[in-house]
């Protein structure tokens, strides 16, 4: 079986996020970076499919050269290769049509990623990939069982989950309990060094253009109102926080 695995470059969730250039840039000085830990799920049950049923893994990264230390990461978890397009990801069509130009040259016979990354929380990708190749998509995927051509999944849906066949090839975005995180041992991370890293050049151009980013609001003071005070609870959700 020839799995493709797509992960994301991002920062860690403990990270200080601030921004440069009048807020037009986000600012990476001193920042973490972890592959998203969706793609983690994704990328530890595409291993653990590979050594089940024989084949290949390979991990894919739209991004700049800054991205190959969590590249290399997840090489040392178990994938047998991995390629980079060398560009910055500016938005999720730009990076689906990428990650779609090199899947329909390479036939995977399954495409795994998370179900969103965890910076911009857009959760398309997935989606337009699939669309671009014309075959099916699925998310958020979180049990996966591979028989012969067939694609055995249970996905979460509004109020439950939803057990569901497919035939290969497929496109699926996953998440937690899909499988546990892998760690790298030091085998892994020895032998990772040596596996080859392809870095192709970006097809097209990104479409996006960010005018100016903002962080929330700061949160205001809690004001503590007494059980028996009714009326001026009423009064506060209705002329200060305006939700009456």
């Amino acid at each position: 079986m020839k799995i493709l695995v797509c992960i994301t470059n991002v920062p860690d969730t403990t990270a200080k996020i601030s921004f440069t250039d009048g807020d037009t840039k986000f600012n990476k000085t001193g920042v973490t970076y972890i592959c998203g830990p969706y793609d983690d799920y994704a990328l530890s049950r595409a291993v653990e499919l590979r050594d089940q049923l024989g084949g290949t893994v390979t991990v894919m990264n739209v991004g700049e050269a800054d991205s190959e230390q969590v590249i290399r990461k997840c090489l040392a978890i178990g994938a047998d290769d991995a390629i980079r397009v060398n560009c910055e990801p500016t938005d999720s069509y730009f990076v689906a049509e990428q990650i779609a130009v090199v899947a329909a040259q390479e036939k995977y016979d399954l495409i795994l990623m998370g179900r969103e990354s965890i910076d911009y929380n857009g959760g398309i990708v997935h989606g337009l990939v699939a669309q671009m190749l014309g075959i099916p998509s699925l998310s958020p995927v979180m049990k996966l069982e591979i028989d012969g051509n067939t694609a055995k999944m249970t996905r979460e849906i509004e109020g439950g989950k939803e057990d569901i066949e497919a035939s290969l090839p497929l496109v699926l975005g996953c998440q937690e309990p899909i499988a546990e995180w892998k760690i790298p041992n030091m085998r892994g991370i020895m032998t990772a060094r040596t596996k080859p890293l392809r870095v192709l050049e970006p097809v097209g151009e990104g479409l996006t253009v960010t005018s100016k980013y903002e962080l929330p609001a700061p949160k205001g003071a809690c004001k503590m109102v007494s059980a028996d005070e009714a009326e001026k609870l009423i009064d506060l959700l209705k002329n200060e926080a305006k939700v009456l």
